[in-house]
């Protein structure tokens, strides 16, 4: 249906005011399209608010959305920072585990947003917050407000990380 949109919506060309549209219906846009009317970054601003998983995860226009936006926000290794995380919003849910790792906490709470996490995701989520060198501290730290800041990753720790937490 958002396809379908997308092709009525830009019949005539890219509207001007495509900000104002459902942000889902900019995942079906490649961002030069967008460039008409906005920065590659104020695209990825766009697609960061849209529900990427109504594209499947294994989706190619899904994994190039991801490559673009790297290559926008000129992201030249691994590491990301907290400003660009913002940027990718629901893309970080698409980093592979060298990414977060790198990344260090900089990326724990926008993770905290994924509904779901790949086997090597899972791991480095869990090397990260092990190291204690994140925002959160170590889990021995954290207090209710870490925990629901970070609520989202629950399901991901193991018992060596769940027991250090207080009570």
């Amino acid at each position: 249906q958002l396809s379908c949109l997308l092709k009525m919506v830009t019949l005539h060309g890219i509207p001007k005011d495509l900000d104002s549209y459902p942000k889902d219906l900019l995942l079906f846009l490649s961002p030069s399209d967008y460039a008409a009317t906005g920065s590659c970054s104020q695209f990825f601003i766009q697609i960061g608010k849209a529900n990427v998983d109504v594209l499947p995860r294994e989706d190619p226009r899904r994994q190039q959305l991801l490559l673009e936006a790297l290559a926008c926000l000129k992201i030249p290794g691994t590491q990301i920072n907290e400003e660009n995380a913002k940027i990718l919003g629901r893309l970080v849910c698409d980093l592979g585990g060298e990414y977060i790792r790198s990344s260090g906490g900089s990326l724990l709470k926008d993770l905290s947003q994924c509904g779901s996490f790949l086997p090597d995701q899972e791991e480095a989520i869990r090397d990260v917050i092990s190291s204690g060198n994140t925002t959160f501290g170590p889990p021995a730290a954290w207090s209710a407000f870490t925990l629901s800041e970070l609520s989202g990753l629950i399901p991901v720790l193991d018992h060596s990380i769940l027991q250090q937490i207080p009570k």
